[in-house]
C-alpha cells in the first residue's frame, strides 16, 4: 500500500516516488493515478508534478496525462555502465540485426529482473511487449537466464525458492528443471528459450564478460519460432558476445566468475 504521511518524509523522496511510478506498460499516467500510486494528497501530487514538468523531468501530453520528460531520459543515458556498454555493443548489434533482421537485445541485471538497455528491431519482426528500459523476468527470458545463471548464489536461491510465474504453457516453473538449465547455461555461456515468455517467440542469448571475468550483461536475438534455425543463429550471437567482452577487456585467459 502506498505510503501517505510518514514522519520526516522528505520532498525529494516524494519526487522520486512520483518518477518511479512510471514503468513498462505505464509510460503515461494521469495526475489522479500518480496520486493514487504514491499515496500523496491530490494537491501535493499536483504541485510536485508541475514542478517536475517545469524542470523537464516530466512532460504533459495533449491528452492531459504525464510521461517521462526528455531531460530525464537524457540523464538516464549517462549512467556510466549502461552508456559504455551501449556504445561498445552497437556495432555488434548492428551486425546481428543486418544478418538476421530480427530483434537484438542488450540487457543488464537490476535487482531480480533483466533490464533492456539497447535494442534493434525490424518492422517485420515478431511483435514484443518489451522495449528499451523494459524489464524481463529472469527465469523465462534468454537474457534473464544468462544473467541469473552467472549471478550471486543468493539471487539464484531466492528466484528458485519463489513462485515462478507461468507466462505461457511452455514456461518452466519446476525449480529442479530450471536449476539444471542454469547449470548448462553457466557451462556454455548461452541460453536458448523456446516460447517461455512470449508465445511463438524463441530467444538465443549469450553472456558479456568484463576484464575481471564477471558477467555484466547479456545479448540475445529474439525470433519467431521456426523462422530462424536456432543452431544457425547461435554462433553469430556467441561471436557478438565475445566481441563486446573483448572491448570490455576480457580475453580467453580470463576465467568467467559466478556472482
Amino acid at each position: 500500500m502506498p505510503r501517505t504521511s510518514e514522519p520526516g518524509r522528505s520532498v525529494s523522496s516524494r519526487l522520486l516516488e512520483l518518477l518511479f511510478s512510471f514503468g513498462p506498460g505505464e509510460t503515461e499516467l494521469s495526475l489522479a493515478e500518480l496520486a493514487r500510486k504514491t499515496g500523496l494528497p491530490h494537491a501535493t501530487a499536483r504541485r510536485l508534478v508541475l514542478e517536475l514538468t517545469t524542470a523537464g523531468a516530466l512532460e504533459q501530453r495533449a491528452n492531459g496525462r504525464f510521461a517521462v520528460g526528455l531531460r530525464l531520459w537524457q540523464l538516464g543515458t549517462l549512467a556510466p555502465m549502461t552508456e559504455s556498454l551501449r556504445t561498445m555493443a552497437q556495432p555488434f548489434m548492428d551486425d546481428l540485426y543486418t544478418a538476421l533482421h530480427q530483434h537484438v537485445q542488450l540487457a543488464v541485471l537490476e535487482g531480480e529482473e533483466a533490464v533492456i538497455i539497447e535494442r534493434r528491431s525490424s518492422p517485420r519482426a515478431l511483435g514484443l511487449i518489451s522495449q528499451v528500459g523494459g524489464r524481463l523476468p529472469l527465469h523465462c527470458s534468454g537474457v534473464g537466464k544468462v544473467l541469473l545463471s552467472h549471478g550471486e548464489s543468493a539471487l539464484t536461491t531466492k528466484i528458485l525458492g519463489s513462485e515462478l510465474r507461468r507466462h505461457t504453457p511452455k514456461t518452466i516453473t519446476d525449480p529442479d528443471v530450471l536449476r539444471s538449465e542454469l547449470a548448462d547455461c553457466r557451462r556454455t555461456g548461452t541460453a536458448q528459450v523456446r516460447g517461455e515468455l512470449t508465445k511463438d517467440a524463441d530467444s538465443i542469448a549469450t553472456r558479456i564478460v568484463n576484464h575481471e571475468g564477471r558477467v555484466v550483461a547479456a545479448i540475445s536475438v529474439v525470433v519467431l519460432s521456426g523462422s530462424v534455425h536456432r543452431q544457425a543463429a547461435l554462433p553469430s550471437v556467441i561471436t557478438s558476445g565475445r566481441g563486446i567482452s573483448r572491448m570490455l577487456g576480457w580475453h580467453p585467459g580470463v576465467k568467467v566468475r559466478k556472482g
